[in-house]
């Protein structure tokens, strides 16, 4: 399984068509937060300590598509908070799918039962399901007894109705290679289409900050993990990406890449750090001083080995030098 030759043709005609046009700052994926009201308290997350007036607001139907169509992005990632708790999410769905946008949707996978009867199987539509471990890993990590079960069984309806489904899992301290093996065996199990990892990302909000593995074990942990890859196991990531979580390779953060819009509006100058907002995308890309971010520019950006940063850039690599990821497809990554 893996990525569909739409989303794949559709994704590099937009990067050469922007390469083209000499544009050196162009989004690849718009990371869209309607709502931060969420049912689950993740420890590594701050977004649900916005203060109760916050939590009850969300973007509308119109601005999370102004959204889509100011920024142009091909891909919307859907995230939160839940998303399945905004009232009108549905057609927030359909009408991005509509504008031809390849859509993941976010989710713990606690309302899935309840809602995904709201929704059509469409190669432009994915759910993205959140799943940080194995059993106890996972309710430990979201605070929430049976969240584990919760999220496999919606997996596996979302499967059996034939949606596309990948999963989203973020590593903390004290997990292991053995722990991801595991987890990557599941979830191959069960049919989804792709995996996203992560390290997760030391925000200053989270409850816990005890959990953040750090750029080295980041490192040190994937190195181990892609050595013992199986062949059923298919990521949701370039394979130069993944060789640089492995820390094969060196990368500039492109934080451009994947802009944030939310209720604030555009968050300057990504999804993770909060300088600020502005009122358009043109303001976020023309007025944010890059050049002030990245590791050994900005001390928040020390650890950060985020997809979000740095998958853009991969991405670009790879478009501009296919042999050389190829020649890491073929080894595999993190050897």
């Amino acid at each position: 399984m893996g990525i569909p030759i739409i989303q794949k043709a559709s994704i590099g005609k937009y990067i050469i068509s922007q390469m083209l046009m000499n544009r050196n700052r162009f989004p690849l994926v718009l990371m869209l937060e309607p709502l931060f009201r969420c049912n689950l308290r993740c420890k590594g997350c701050g977004k649900v300590n916005h203060p109760p007036e916050i939590l009850r607001n969300h973007l509308s139907v119109e601005e999370c598509v102004g959204a889509a169509e100011e920024c142009g992005a091909p891909v919307v990632s859907i995230a939160g908070g839940e998303p399945l708790l905004h009232p009108e999410i549905t057609t927030i769905v359909d009408e991005l799918i509509s504008r031809k946008r390849f859509i993941y949707l976010c989710t713990n996978g606690l309302l899935v039962e309840k809602r995904f009867h709201d929704f059509s199987p469409t190669p432009y539509l994915t759910f993205n399901v959140h799943l940080d471990g194995m059993d106890e890993h996972h309710d430990l990590a979201v605070r929430h007894k049976g969240a584990f079960i919760k999220a496999t069984e919606a997996i596996r309806k979302l499967v059996a109705a034939g949606f596309r489904v990948t999963t989203n899992t973020t590593f903390f301290k004290g997990q292991t290679a053995e722990d991801a093996a595991r987890l990557f065996d599941h979830l191959s199990s069960l049919g989804v289409e792709a995996m996203t990892v992560a390290a997760g990302f030391n925000y200053d909000s989270a409850d816990d900050q005890d959990c953040f593995l750090g750029r080295e074990g980041t490192k040190e942990l994937f190195r181990i993990i892609f050595r013992q890859a199986k062949p059923s196991w298919t990521f949701n990531h370039s394979s130069l990406y993944l060789d640089f979580l492995a820390g094969n390779r060196d990368y500039t953060c492109t934080p451009w890449g994947n802009p944030t819009r939310n209720q604030f509006g555009w968050q300057k100058p990504c999804y993770l750090l909060n300088d600020g907002y502005v009122a358009t995308y043109r303001e976020l890309i023309e007025d944010t001083d890059w050049n002030r971010y990245g590791v050994g520019r900005d001390p928040r950006c020390a650890d950060c080995m985020l997809h979000c940063g740095f998958e853009p850039s991969a991405v670009l690599d790879t478009v501009k030098h296919p042999w050389r990821a190829l020649t890491v497809s073929l080894r595999g990554p993190g050897k």
